[in-house]
């Protein structure tokens, strides 16, 4: 496809690697507020405007979009390593401000009472 507009690839291109990014999800709920009270050199968070913490660590120098559902962005890595070790040093802090437990939604039942009232199916499906 490349070829056909008239590009024509050359064999020894100098190519740099310049930024890698990568996600991860923690699979807990993190205090972003708390997080960024303690942290404030280093994080910046205005849910106003966006609804991540920024989080710049300096070394490896990887700049973290930190989500309330516990998901990450890890952007500005040259290398794998570097996005590895960035994440094993900022995943204790994670663990610092992972949320307790999650407040359940109005009217929706909490996962005890979603489980009583699955046993209580099961009862009446017994009887009949």
């Amino acid at each position: 496809v490349v070829e056909k507009v008239g590009f024509t690839p050359q064999d020894l291109v100098d190519f740099k690697v310049q930024n890698m990014v990568g996600t991860v999800d923690v699979g807990f709920p993190i205090r972003l507020e708390g997080l960024v009270y303690a942290h404030s050199t280093f994080a910046s968070y205005e849910p106003e405007l966006f609804p991540g913490l920024i989080y710049r660590l300096v070394s490896p120098r990887v700049v973290f979009l930190i989500f309330v559902s516990g998901k990450l962005v890890m952007t500005g890595a040259k290398t794998e390593m570097d996005l590895s070790e960035a994440f094993s040093k900022l995943y204790p802090v994670l663990m610092e401000y992972r949320k307790a437990s999650v407040a359940p939604m109005p009217g929706l039942p909490t996962i005890g009472q979603q489980a009583s009232i699955n046993v209580l199916q099961d009862k009446r499906t017994e009887d009949v």
